[in-house]
């Protein structure tokens, strides 16, 4: 006997973009990891190698780049905090005028949806199957993803980016200031560049992998990042030693 194939459910290709979705969010987390701990290498290599301008000793090289990291470090968190809890009391705002649209004008608020998916390109009955059962499953979901691409239940904890945040940028900055601090005092400036010039590579590919582009700019607009941060940083260090 000839077996049909079973007919997806109208909804299926909806709910499987979510998995797509999570990943997404992940490569971003990691994405701006990166990037935090690009930011914590570029002002740390450009802070220590700047006191090390000035012929300063390791000690004072020290103190400047951990002040240097702590002062990132808090700096960044405390960004990243005020613009997530920023972002998370916009989506609370638009969330409860959602419900409250939801409560009130249901019928509007289905032939919104429906209109929706008829412009992704379903015909118009099955773009008001997939709302109506959408909407009967979870309507404040359904809507909020839709409509503000906004997950209900996956909203961004301001702590959380805090600290990681913090954590990242921290990264990044133990690395030039230990190579600067650890290396012998006639190898530091060269050791420390090397380190630096490397990490800032690598923090490029890993951005251009999680982007899928090709790692050839990422990497050289970091290469390049640094070595003005550097060169700058040391000349400014450098001329104050001289004019003191």
């Amino acid at each position: 006997m000839q077996q049909h194939p079973v007919a997806a459910h109208p909804t299926d290709h909806v709910m499987d973009v979510r998995p797509a979705g999570e990943l997404a969010s992940r490569l971003n987390w990691l994405r701006a990891g990166a990037l935090g701990a690009n930011d914590g290498i570029v002002s740390t290599a450009g802070l220590v190698v700047g006191v090390a301008g000035s012929q300063a000793s390791s000690g004072a090289v020290l103190v400047a780049g951990i002040a240097g990291l702590v002062a990132g470090s808090l700096s960044m968190a405390g960004g990243e905090y005020m613009s997530v809890s920023t972002q998370r009391d916009t989506e609370l705002a638009v969330l409860a005028k959602e419900r409250w649209e939801l409560a009130n004008l249901p019928h509007e608020e289905l032939g919104e949806l429906t209109g929706l998916y008829r412009a992704k390109g379903l015909s118009p009955g099955l773009a008001r199957q997939v709302a109506v059962q959408l909407t009967e499953h979870d309507a404040l979901a359904a809507h909020a993803e839709a409509e503000l691409g906004i997950d209900p239940e996956k909203r961004t904890n301001p702590v959380q980016a805090a600290l990681a945040s913090m954590l990242a940028f921290s990264l990044g900055a133990v690395l030039p200031l230990l190579a600067m601090v650890l290396s012998p005092l006639s190898w530091r400036m060269a050791v420390t560049w090397v380190a630096v010039l490397l990490s800032l590579a690598v923090t490029g590919l890993i951005t251009a992998r999680l982007g899928g582009s090709s790692p050839v700019r990422p990497v050289g607009r970091n290469v390049a990042v640094g070595v003005l941060t550097m060169s700058l940083t040391w000349a400014v260090g450098h001329l104050v030693a001289i004019a003191t």
